[in-house]
């Protein structure tokens, strides 16, 4: 049975010291839910499993008990090589995912090279009723959408998002901090008109101030803009 078999290996890999410390960063996750088993190790066992019959298994089996078997589920869908297939198993398992860690690890490769197609999935996605795949659907738009596939119509669709969820509310921050190191002249607008709740305005504006990649006078500017 691969429940078993997984389960197994990944109780072998446990560190109870990053148990205790890990499990403390997640308070959307009971303590009795976490292993302890380092995301590197996970990593590692997730290429081991790819492509065998315990994998195939394991996908199928939702919801699974355990964090780290929901990492390692996120892992084994990073390791699908065809596009459509990879999405397919993400809109399976995005339903289920409880916390912010397994939903910010998880960067199917195969992602880059089908941006085109991916773009209309990343907007279903925000358009969820579900925190963390509204959530995964924004930080998509930040990995991918920042550089030379930018268009203004991404934050736009970030800024429109209205949730109390705070960790909806967080990546919105995140996205805006992240896109003032890479488009500065292009998004302090949307700080300097308002555009965002004030807590997430001024966590964009925290965030922001601490990133080396944004310059000392853009700081010192930015810092003007608090609420």
């Amino acid at each position: 049975m691969a429940e078993k078999y997984i389960r197994d290996r990944l109780f072998k890999l446990q560190d109870l010291k990053y148990r205790e410390f890990h499990s403390r960063l997640m308070p959307t996750v009971e303590k009795s839910r976490v292993i302890g088993v380092r995301t590197p190790e996970l990593r590692k066992l997730a290429k081991e499993l790819k492509n065998t019959s315990h994998a195939e298994d394991f996908l199928k089996k939702l919801p699974h008990k355990y964090y780290e078997e929901n990492n390692l589920h996120a892992f084994l869908i990073e390791e699908i090589k065809d596009y459509d297939s990879c999405v397919e198993e993400l809109n399976k398992f995005l339903p289920f995912v409880d916390n912010w860690a397994t939903c910010d690890m998880m960067r199917p490769k195969i992602f880059k090279k089908n941006l085109d197609k991916l773009l209309p999935q990343i907007k279903s996605w925000i358009d969820s009723d579900k925190t963390y795949t509204v959530r995964f659907g924004m930080e998509c738009l930040m990995l991918y959408y920042l550089d030379e596939h930018f268009s203004p119509e991404y934050p736009e669709i970030i800024c429109k998002i209205r949730s109390e969820e705070y960790y909806v509310k967080m990546m919105q921050a995140w996205y805006f901090a992240t896109a003032l190191a890479k488009r500065y002249d292009d998004i302090v607008l949307y700080l300097e008109q308002n555009r965002l709740d004030s807590d997430t305005h001024n966590k964009a504006i925290q965030k922001a101030v601490e990133s080396y990649r944004i310059t000392p006078e853009q700081k010192a500017y930015l810092r003007t803009l608090k609420r």
